[in-house]
């Protein structure tokens, strides 16, 4: 007999490729991202969900209250083991596959037994109904999503990464390292926790590193990366880490959350953690492991690095199965 959870997860499969075939045909891409916008500022209030957490050391009134209230949440999931890693993926609804493979491949939160693994999905609350119905019911079944109630976007791709540094510093602030990357990355965990990492040595403090960027605002109004000039009027941006990822220590999750609350947001995720890490004086290390680019897969090549940008499900599936099977090679 199949288990209650294959028999969920096989129906929830045939759920998402229904509905998907639904939205295809009755729902013209250009009008659905049409609706996605920066959400309106919303009163401040209590959140349901933390309650009795506060952030004390705040004494002025927030520029970005960041006053959304958790839709999806796993508030419990460091109470009875302590992570060594928490893993923040952003995603969107529409991506079940991608999540799968990585719940199957680098993202199995088995994969080492000597640590604790926590793999989270980030999503904010998309325009259609169905695809909100869909994630709950993945939600219940794989216990891996956090959404917040604002509106999932690009635009608001900031939004959801302070969402997961939020969760971090509400509900997991014991846990030694945290990741933030994208649902089409591949992650060499073995470099990343062995190499990068190192667990038999002492957690570092105020640590932050990934692919590290020198650069400034595009004025180019065509450009997906434009920053208007009275949005950030400076002609350099501060280093920051690509946001196909990027490593901290756990600390510097309530540091980076606590001093956006105070720091005019900009759609540009990665520039703006760059600018909230400038505030805190924590400069962030270059690291040549984490790739921002696709890279044609090879098994010495793979071996060397901790991410590969551009990786759709179906090569997730292939380069984990290739990996593992021949650890025993050698380059």
């Amino acid at each position: 007999m199949p288990s209650k959870v294959s028999c969920l997860y096989v129906l929830t499969v045939v759920c998402w490729a229904s509905a998907l075939w639904y939205l295809s045909i009755s729902r013209p891409t250009s009008s659905y991202v049409s609706q996605l916008s920066v959400p309106a500022r919303k009163t401040a209030k209590a959140h349901k969900s933390n309650a009795t957490t506060t952030f004390g050391n705040i004494r002025t009134r927030p520029l970005n209250p960041h006053a959304f209230d958790f839709i999806i949440n796993e508030p419990k999931k460091c109470e009875t083991n302590v992570p060594f890693l928490v893993i923040l993926i952003t995603t969107t609804h529409k991506e079940f596959n991608a999540r799968q493979a990585i719940r199957e491949t680098w993202g199995d939160e088995s994969t080492f037994s000597d640590l604790r693994i926590i793999t989270l999905f980030l999503l904010g609350r998309s325009t259609d109904s169905v695809l909100n119905q869909m994630v709950e019911q993945e939600s219940e079944i794989f216990h891996d999503i956090v959404v917040e109630d604002f509106i999932d976007s690009y635009h608001n791709l900031t939004l959801k990464t302070l969402m997961g540094m939020r969760w971090v510093a509400t509900f997991c602030n014991q846990a030694k390292y945290v990741m933030k990357t994208d649902s089409d990355i591949f992650v060499n965990m073995d470099n990343l926790v062995y190499k990068l990492l190192k667990p038999a040595t002492k957690p570092r403090r105020r640590y932050f590193t990934g692919y590290v960027i020198n650069g400034g605002p595009i004025r180019d109004m065509r450009s997906k990366w434009y920053m208007p000039r009275d949005l950030y009027p400076e002609s350099k941006y501060p280093p920051f880490c690509s946001g196909t990822g990027y490593v901290f220590s756990a600390d510097v999750a309530e540091l980076i959350y606590k001093t956006s609350l105070h720091t005019r947001l900009l759609h540009l995720e990665d520039v703006y953690v760059g600018v909230c890490l400038r505030k805190l004086a924590i400069h962030p290390y270059q690291n040549s492991g984490f790739n921002h680019w696709k890279m044609a897969y090879s098994l010495c090549r793979y071996r060397r690095v901790i991410t590969v940008h551009q990786i759709s499900p179906e090569e997730m599936h292939r380069i984990w199965n290739d990996m593992t099977s021949k650890k025993h090679l050698k380059c």
